[in-house]
């Protein structure tokens, strides 16, 4: 596996997530630069500074990392979608991506031009990466704007994984899904109830070799901090069942339930991310 350099202390959480995931994917795959440019069209270079998080790649070079990788294109690209707005904010006057790379995607001399210069600098396709120190101008304009966005970070996360949740019309049993813009927005501004916040119960159950704890049969609902509803509760109770502590079965997506989550892909060799998707169910109803 790469032993990585550090990111940039300056890079935005929002990009910062997306260059590790895409760093894990690579570790995954066992592929060298050289190998990953064959496969996405994109030069050796130019991998380079996406997993050194001084360029943004384009959303065509992140879905083909996510094949490669064997993730979720879906929430992957929700995440460059996350990331672009954030470098979008912090180098406004820079080409987009996509234009300033079109021609290496297309330039297979370039590319091979650009592996062979890293072989004469001495560098290891699968090893680390030299960073080059950004300059003075744009480390003072992005620690001022970082200041601004930091408190935005974890609403967006949460309302770009809201809109995939919404999109799924039902869960494996044909009941209809949690709304999780609702829910969130429940969560965040509760009303006066007197019986407190709703708790679930877990009937975990073995069926055709897999778990079930009867509050959703879902196999692919993509989770994550901050959502609700009886899907989370579904997996909260799964996460109890393997040993891990999620906290209360209540149905809300905590960082405590993140925390199990986190601890769960781990176990299972899965991209520590702490959403919960297609592989992390495969996991917890093993």
């Amino acid at each position: 596996m790469s032993r990585w350099k550090a990111l940039p202390g300056e890079l935005d959480p929002r990009v910062r997530q997306l260059v590790v995931r895409l760093r894990r994917l690579k570790d995954h795959s066992g592929l060298s630069l050289r190998q990953l440019s064959a496969k996405t069209g994109y030069s050796a270079s130019s991998w380079e500074r996406y997993l050194g998080g001084r360029s943004l790649p384009p959303r065509e070079a992140v879905e083909a990392m996510a094949r490669i990788g064997g993730d979720d294109p879906t929430r992957l690209l929700a995440l460059h979608e996350v990331a672009a707005e954030a470098w979008g904010e912090g180098r406004s006057g820079t080409p987009a991506p996509e234009a300033r790379e079109a021609s290496e995607a297309t330039g297979a001399a370039h590319t091979v031009e650009a592996s062979e210069s890293l072989q004469a600098a001495g560098a290891d396709d699968t090893g680390p990466y030299s960073l080059s120190a950004p300059n003075e101008e744009t480390r003072q304009g992005r620690s001022l704007r970082v200041a601004l966005v930091a408190g935005s970070v974890a609403l967006v996360l949460a309302v770009s994984s809201a809109v995939l949740l919404a999109v799924r019309l039902s869960d494996g049993d044909g009941r209809a899904s949690a709304t999780p813009l609702a829910s969130a927005t429940a969560s965040a501004s509760p009303s006066p109830s007197p019986s407190g916040p709703r708790t679930y119960a877990c009937e975990v159950e073995r069926i055709d070799g897999r778990w079930y704890a009867g509050n959703s049969r879902t196999r692919d609902a993509v989770l994550a901090e901050g959502l609700a509803g009886p899907e989370v509760a579904e997996a909260q109770c799964l996460l109890r069942r393997a040993g891990l502590a999620p906290g209360v079965v209540d149905g809300i997506f905590g960082p405590h339930t993140k925390s199990a989550v986190e601890q769960l892909q781990k176990r299972a060799g899965l991209v520590v991310d702490g959403i919960i998707g297609r592989h992390t169910w495969g996991a917890l109803r093993r």
